[in-house]
């Protein structure tokens, strides 16, 4: 029976694990929403963003324990902006307001909001007049970020202003009879030190949760979700050696064993000994059905003469379905596709929580239909830093767990302006090789985000060597640290490795004699160069 690879799996709803204890966040479209449920799960609540106009039914059946309102980008008067239900706050359960959900909380209960003659972005002095259940044991002056115009003058009847800011009168309330509760700043940033104090308040002293939920706890509950999905059927997966398709292929043979096969396409495009280390992984060591597919020979001939990077990326694409098409044909077409679909992934790309499309996910949509497979996404409700945990939990090995993020499209996208050709792909990797073995040997791997070399493949530079005059390639390299990509920021690494990678490189590496270091952070730049 053909089944469309467009159908959802089964939704492991992993508050279940902590006795059904859960904090629903409410998206009214803010730019922190998705960062306030990871906060709160930091806190040891699982939490999952919905919808501002997810159903009542479905809330009630979720039965949460508190309800968050995120911030939004409207003003509450707009036309067309996101309306508060007051049947939300009718629950029966602690609800907290943030920001454009503090507004929208106020307006629907009769305070008085407006907007303030100055708008208040970035960081801000709050002053504390009374610490409620909401800022107990909080100091009575701290900083706090915001980031609104509309403000509150007055809170609804029966509310208890707590603390201002310069440009708001009404920075933080709460009625704790009825359990509401609303602070214009923002909790869950960085830039509010006392924010994850705020947040244990509301999920501990008002929701009353046992604050003991962790990701690493929720393996046994994510195999048996996937034991009861595939029943006795048969899953391929698609191993790229990232971590996220490690641990969803790990979950998946522990929970269905030899149903499973894992195909890994070298496409010849990954860093040295990265393939090698995949499959010692996976087949030699947990012993995992794998078919590895050395396929360099084949991407080479379809990206030669193309240097555009978006052509490149179309290209290793198209050519990775074709070759996982033929695997799975000589497998007799196994009913289920197992995917690392990270929760970031669905709600970046629209998914069950109604947030807006920001791009098209390779693991969300990303193959098409007429492959014909029923899709296991066991990641797909946890985070990038919550997947590492469930790694380590399963035994995946540390290398694999911290490793850094890698394009689909490997190194093809880090030759920038010229071809793809067996040469250069030598060149950057055993450049990178260098990179990666200096930050190791520094203990410096694990605080970046990203550390990679950059190839400018038409580039050449005079340089002496030798007492010789030679005319070599230019090796960039790049290393950000970040806490989720969306913004970046370029690592200071010390002069003496840098010094020790740009000799190494030039010493090991004939045909370079140039070493730079890319200095741009996101934004203006991006971390990849293509």
């Amino acid at each position: 029976m053909t089944r469309s690879l467009a159908s959802s799996p089964p939704e492991v709803t992993l508050g279940a694990t902590a006795g059904s204890q859960e904090v629903l966040v409410l998206d009214f479209g803010g730019q922190y929403s998705q960062l306030i449920a990871r906060r709160v799960r930091e806190c040891g609540v699982f939490s999952e963003l919905l919808p501002h106009d997810a159903s009542l039914e479905e809330i009630r059946t979720r039965a949460p324990r508190g309800l968050i309102l995120s911030g939004g980008p409207a003003s509450v008067y707009s036309e067309g902006a996101p309306h508060l239900r007051r049947e939300l706050l009718e629950l029966g359960v602690p609800v907290l307001g943030i920001c454009y959900g503090m507004q929208a909380m106020a307006l629907e209960l009769g305070g008085q909001v407006q907007a303030a003659t100055i708008g208040e972005f970035g960081r801000s002095r709050l002053e504390v007049r009374a610490t409620g259940r909401l800022l107990h044991g909080l100091p009575a002056q701290q900083s706090c970020w915001m980031s609104h115009r509309d403000t509150v003058f007055a809170p609804p009847p029966g509310f208890i202003a707590l603390a201002s800011s310069s440009e708001s009168p009404v920075a933080a309330f709460e009625d704790p009879a009825r359990d509401l509760y609303g602070i214009q700043f923002h909790p869950e940033v960085v830039h509010t030190p006392y924010g994850t104090d705020i947040l244990k308040n509301f999920l501990d002293d008002v929701c009353g949760c046992d604050m003991e939920w962790s990701a690493a706890s929720v393996a046994d509950d994510l195999i048996e979700a996937i034991r009861a999905q595939v029943g006795n059927g048969r899953a391929i997966c698609g191993l790229s050696g990232g971590v996220d398709s490690s641990v969803a292929a790990l979950l998946v043979h522990r929970a269905i064993g030899d149903q499973l096969t894992c195909v890994f396409v070298d496409h010849g495009l990954m860093r040295k000994n990265e393939g090698d280390q995949v499959v010692a992984a996976f087949r030699d060591h947990f012993k995992v059905p794998l078919i590895a597919v050395d396929a360099e020979q084949r991407f080479l001939e379809r990206l030669a003469g193309v240097s555009e990077p978006e052509s490149k990326r179309k290209i290793i694409g198209e050519e990775f379905i074709r070759v996982f098409e033929e695997q799975a044909e000589r497998l007799e077409h196994p009913a289920y596709l197992v995917q690392g679909t990270l929760y970031s992934d669905v709600i970046e790309s629209g998914g069950p929580t109604g947030a807006a499309t920001i791009k098209s996910h390779h693991n969300v949509g990303g193959l098409p239909e007429e492959l014909g497979f029923e899709l296991v996404e066991p990641l797909r409700a946890l985070f990038k830093d919550e997947v590492r945990e469930v790694g380590l939990q399963i035994g995946l090995p540390e290398r694999l767990v911290w490793r850094q993020p890698f394009p689909g499209p490997g190194l093809a996208i880090r030759i920038v302006g010229g071809e793809v050709t067996s040469e250069r792909l030598d060149i950057l990797r055993d450049a990178d090789f260098v990179l990666q073995d200096e930050i190791r040997g520094a203990g410096l791997y694990r605080e970046l985000w990203q550390s990679f070399c950059v190839l400018p493949a038409d580039l050449r530079t005079v340089g002496v060597q030798g007492d010789e005059r030679t005319y070599g390639y230019v090796v960039v390299i790049r290393a950000v640290t970040s806490d989720d990509a969306m913004t970046a920021d370029w690592a200071r690494l010390p002069y003496d490795l840098l010094e020790r990678v740009a000799s190494r490189m030039i010493n090991e590496i004939s045909q370079v004699n140039r070493v730079v270091l890319d200095i741009t952070s996101k934004p203006p730049g991006t971390i990849e160069w293509e």
